[in-house]
């Protein structure tokens, strides 16, 4: 085989490989995997927030230690503790939290690697609309080119629009792209979206 037909191939290897690590398939291929789970715990945090709002974050690179904020009326308490620390209940008690509700959530975000989820209010014609936030650091799918990104992702209660990129769009008829805390997110299904940051939250 001649020096230009390898050259070609190792090209055309190349090539594939930044395809299938491009930023639409890892979304994608993390959030398909674990979809049913991803879901679960989006569903069990809608539930467990109407009661008590809060939001949990892994702090630690090993996922052992998480912060937990709780917003009564006028304060947001933030704690810090260990995935298995005693105190936790009695802090999820106080604030009329489901405990082990909640730790079941901590627990099934610690087995995806999913770091934080949290709510996040936006206006649609006025009306008040709340989607949840999830962050997710997919190693087992991290490219070269994506060293310390965060994918983001959002659920919304309905159905989006987007235009023919994927992106999502403000509203069916107006082809204004709706910004996210400053970020354009991609369609992944009709009701969950991706982005890309340097931040996890």
């Amino acid at each position: 085989m001649s020096s230009k037909n390898i050259h070609t191939i190792w090209m055309f290897v190349l090539i594939i490989n930044i395809i299938s690590c491009s930023p639409k398939n890892i979304s994608s291929k993390y959030y398909y995997k674990h979809e049913k789970v991803l879901d679960s715990i989006e569903e069990s945090y809608k539930k467990l927030n109407r009661q008590t709002p809060f939001n949990i974050a892994f702090t630690s690179k090993n996922f052992n230690v998480f912060s937990i904020g709780i917003t009564t009326d006028t304060i947001t308490y933030i704690y810090e503790f260990d995935v298995n620390e005693k105190r936790l209940t009695d802090t999820l008690v106080k604030y009329k939290l489901n405990a082990p509700k909640v730790i079941a959530l901590v627990q099934q975000m610690r087995l995806i690697r999913c770091t934080w989820i949290n709510t996040f209010d936006y206006y649609v014609d006025e009306k008040k609309n709340t989607l949840v936030f999830m962050s997710i650091k997919p190693v087992a799918y991290k490219p070269w080119f994506s060293y310390q990104k965060y994918y983001i992702l959002s659920y919304f209660n309905a159905p989006q629009y987007f235009d023919s990129e994927g992106r999502l769009l403000d509203k069916r008829r107006q082809r204004k792209l709706r910004k996210i805390n400053g970020e354009i997110f991609k369609r992944i299904n009709d009701k969950v979206c991706y982005t890309i940051s340097s931040t996890y939250r």
